[in-house]
């Protein structure tokens, strides 16, 4: 196989990861990195022996550069992603693919039409946290209640693009992950209500200091799922826990803990680490493009857990509940 030119949008921490471990696999090099800032880009790229390019137009029309990826801004994934399947390269992309579930759908055919690689990083169902509980629902029955919380408290709220709404999104869709979790362990949402709240210190900044979502799933199997997302200043306690009740034992996953409870006994679960998971998703990429190894999640799945955190907008904007069944 010949070795794979990357070139990389963005200098942030997801940057960082893919960078790292694209260096460390002999099968790839860095060829260019483009930034928000030229200073950050330079030094980054100097760390990975990569060309700084001005622009990430730039960079996805370089004819050295096979595999482009997407580290940026939540705003700018579908049309980064556009441009690089467009010049014919092979697209990795941080989540979500884009904030319009329409342009996502389109950007799936547009792939499939080039022969590329688009994959969506959802290193989520790679965590030990997935496969925990992915182990032990066969030991709980029929699932029919899920409760699952992620609340950071930020104080103070970070003036970042992930507190500026049209840079992040409505939170179910820049933290699809959330949503996508429960997809793929619960299968397709039929219907979906979600309230949400905003503070911001003056109406007219763009920067809000903390949102809370609060949505419920209703799957087609039956069962019911709560899910929050709340982050800064007016959280006060964090929260990551994730709550499964079947009708023949439960799952409770608590930060880095987990047990298994069933009527005879209360069983600790594995939760492995969530370390190394960025590393593990870019080896993953280049099994694929040297051997075609299956990847562990589909642009299709990615879409579908898309279009529940849309509906989980449009349910917060009109105060109705979005059926998905149709």
């Amino acid at each position: 196989m010949n070795l794979i030119q990357v070139g990389l949008i963005g200098t942030g921490y997801a940057a960082k990861l893919r960078a790292e471990a694209f260096h460390a696999d002999e099968r790839s090099r860095l060829v260019a990195v483009a930034g928000h800032t030229l200073d950050r880009t330079q030094s980054f790229a100097e760390t990975y022996s990569a060309t700084v390019v001005e622009t990430w137009e730039e960079l996805v029309m370089r004819s050295d550069i096979d595999l482009v990826v997407i580290a940026a801004v939540n705003q700018e994934h579908g049309r980064m992603t556009r441009a690089a399947l467009e010049a014919g390269k092979h697209v990795v992309v941080e989540y979500p693919l884009s904030l319009d579930v329409s342009e996502a759908e389109e950007l799936i055919q547009l792939a499939a039409s080039q022969q590329r690689l688009l994959h969506v990083e959802h290193i989520e169902l790679l965590s030990g946290i997935h496969t925990a509980i992915q182990s032990a629902l066969p030991h709980i029955g029929t699932p029919f209640h899920v409760r699952y919380s992620s609340l950071n408290p930020q104080r103070p709220a970070p003036p970042k693009w992930t507190y500026q709404s049209e840079l992040f999104g409505f939170p179910f869709i820049g933290a699809v992950s959330r949503i996508h979790r429960l997809t793929d362990l619960f299968g397709s949402v039929a219907a979906v209500s979600c309230q949400t709240q905003f503070w911001r210190r003056e109406q007219s900044s763009p920067f809000f200091q903390s949102c809370i979502c609060a949505a419920q799933l209703r799957f087609t199997s039956g069962l019911i799922a709560e899910v929050n997302y709340g982050k800064g200043e007016a959280i006060w306690q964090a929260v990551r826990s994730l709550e499964v009740q079947g009708e023949l034992g439960a799952i409770v996953i608590d930060r880095e803990q987990g047990s298994l409870i069933q009527a005879e006994q209360t069983t600790p679960l594995e939760m492995g680490s969530r370390r190394g998971l960025f590393a593990r998703d870019t080896v993953m990429v280049l099994d694929h493009l040297e051997n075609q190894v299956p990847l562990y999640v589909s642009p299709a799945a990615s879409v579908a857990a898309l279009r529940v955190a849309d509906a989980a907008r449009r349910s917060a904007e009109t105060g109705q509940t979005i059926d998905l069944a149709s």
